[in-house]
């Protein structure tokens, strides 16, 4: 898989430089920084715990020396907020790979595609564990990320929720997924399974690119290289 695009050095000077005025693009930024540290690597429970711990070590490195002095917690916030807008858009590509498997015939009974189910229904931890992570190395941000932490605990993410649902809703389907006069297309469905997780990541890849159409380059993503 080719090498995550996401420039930490943008990051950084983008915590390091908003003010007051200039914060509300900070959530966009994070977003599009945690996507493209995503980009091209399979989306696993692995790949995106190392995206936001990446991430998070950007946002606290940039905070820590924001020259307007903005208040911590408020910036944290937007990160918080874009690494879940992030999230959700992992969840919407793990739907549409999953309702792929399910249109050719594929038993989600499939340890694969059971395994996709079952780490869905993770995705809220893993952004919480690399927030818990972020406060226990953040020395004087650990306050305000273990205020976020808390908030997180208290009101969930939107990301998890939409997981859920998810998750919920595809399982259902365990029980009539199979059927015996789709046997062969079934069986091909199942050898396709085992390369799951980089067929979300190709769905995700896709969304980010029909986003980044109307937008232009990213913060935080590194520019895609001219053609000639």
């Amino acid at each position: 898989m080719a090498k995550p695009a996401f420039d930490a050095d943008a990051l950084i000077s983008m915590f390091e430089n908003a003010s007051a005025r200039g914060s509300a693009k900070l959530r966009e930024g994070v977003e599009q920084a945690t996507l493209a540290a995503l980009q091209g690597r399979e989306l696993t429970l692995k790949n995106i715990r190392g995206a936001l711990e990446g991430v998070t070590q950007a946002v606290s490195q940039g905070a820590a020396k924001n020259v307007a002095g903005i208040d911590a917690a408020s910036l944290l916030d937007k990160a918080v907020m874009g690494m879940d807008d992030a999230l959700l858009k992992a969840v919407q590509a793990n739907r549409a790979a999953l309702q792929q498997f399910v249109d050719r015939g594929a038993d989600l009974r499939e340890k694969h595609l059971k395994k996709a189910l079952d780490d869905l229904d993770k995705f809220e931890d893993t952004l919480i564990g690399a927030v818990k992570k972020a406060g226990a190395g953040a020395g004087p941000l650990a306050a305000p990320w273990q205020q976020m932490l808390e908030k997180m605990q208290a009101g969930g993410t939107l990301s998890g929720a939409s997981a859920a649902t998810t998750a919920e809703q595809f399982a259902s389907q365990i029980q009539d997924s199979f059927r015996g006069s789709r046997a062969a297309g079934l069986r091909a469905a199942q050898a396709l399974a085992e390369s799951y997780a980089a067929m979300a990541s190709g769905v995700l890849v896709g969304m980010m690119d029909a986003l980044q159409q109307g937008r232009g380059d990213a913060p935080g993503s590194k520019p895609a290289a001219k053609k000639r």
